[in-house]
This record gives structure tokens, C-alpha cells and sequence, in this order.
């Protein structure tokens, strides 16, 4: 088995990978669960993300606001990335426990992002984040858990020195 120490790298190129990771987990499951409930185009969706910092003029932005979109949305997810592995280096159960932490970790990142982050930017959201329907709610906490949190601690510690140095 190959220990953590010799597989070493960048603490930027962790949170890339982490974040992209995340990031093409997220947009992959927006695109394919609202895309054929809704029945939009992925260009929508981006669009959508958009929304947050432009309000309703993204969608009359054509192609620019939906790669807006898609830099917000990855942007967002580096942050995450971002987050977690400057917390790892505090926190050592983080590492030690990355499956359970990246779990919790997720839903943290659903409910910060619906709580306050959807209620506060363009959106202006005001349905809470557990008031969804549930055909929403379950799928929707389930890819912060299983496609943002966890891979973002999986690939955080399987890449991290943490308490081997």
C-alpha cells in the first residue's frame, strides 16, 4: 500500500481536483435531474446559477451568462474545496474520518448554500432549505452528501500529509 506521505501534492492542485470533482458531480446531476424534470437545457441551468449574481437578466443573457453561470458554479465548488482542506489542517477527525466528515460536510454546504446563500443573493430565495418538496428535498441533499462532501474529503485526505509529517 502506498502511504499518504508519498503521494504528496500541492495543496492548490488538492483543492483543483476537489473541486472540480465536485463541481462536475454537481452540475452533472443539475443537468440530468432538472433537465428532464423541467425539461430545460443544460445552457438554462448554467443560466439559473447566473441568476444568483444577475437576477432574472441571466436568462436574456444567451451564451455568456450560461459560461458565467458555469464559472460561478465551479468557482463555488473550489471554495468548498477550498474550506475543507484549510479545516483538515485544524481539525484532524476531518481526515481521519473523511467519509462521515465529507457526509456532514455536504449537507452543511446544502444548507448554507439553500439557507443563506440562495436567500441572500439575486435569488432572493425565501423557502427554507428543509421546505422543499420532497421529490426536491431527498435528491437535492443527496448530491451535497454523496457528490460535493464526499468526494471532497475522500480526495482531500487520500492526497493530504496531514499527521504523517
Amino acid at each position: 500500500m502506498i502511504s499518504n506521505a508519498s503521494r504528496t501534492l500541492n495543496p492548490l492542485f488538492i483543492i483543483l481536483i476537489a473541486g472540480l470533482v465536485a463541481g462536475f458531480f454537481d452540475i452533472t446531476y443539475a443537468c440530468v435531474f432538472f433537465g428532464i424534470r423541467n425539461q430545460v437545457s443544460p445552457t438554462r441551468i448554467f443560466q439559473s446559477v447566473a441568476r444568483g449574481a444577475l437576477g432574472q437578466s441571466a436568462f436574456a443573457g444567451g451564451l455568456k451568462t450560461a459560461l458565467l453561470g458555469l464559472f460561478f458554479h465551479f468557482l463555488i465548488a473550489l471554495i468548498w474545496a477550498t474550506l475543507f482542506y484549510f479545516a483538515t489542517r485544524f481539525v484532524p477527525f476531518m481526515i481521519e474520518h473523511a467519509v462521515i466528515s465529507g457526509l456532514i460536510y455536504g449537507l452543511c454546504i446544502y444548507l448554507v448554500m439553500y439557507g443563506i446563500v440562495m436567500r441572500y443573493s439575486a435569488i432572493h430565495s425565501q423557502v427554507p432549505p428543509w421546505r422543499y418538496p420532497w421529490a426536491v428535498l431527498i435528491p437535492n441533499v443527496l448530491i451535497h452528501m454523496l457528490g460535493i462532501g464526499l468526494p471532497i474529503a475522500v480526495i482531500v485526505r487520500n492526497f493530504s500529509t496531514y499527521g504523517n509529517e
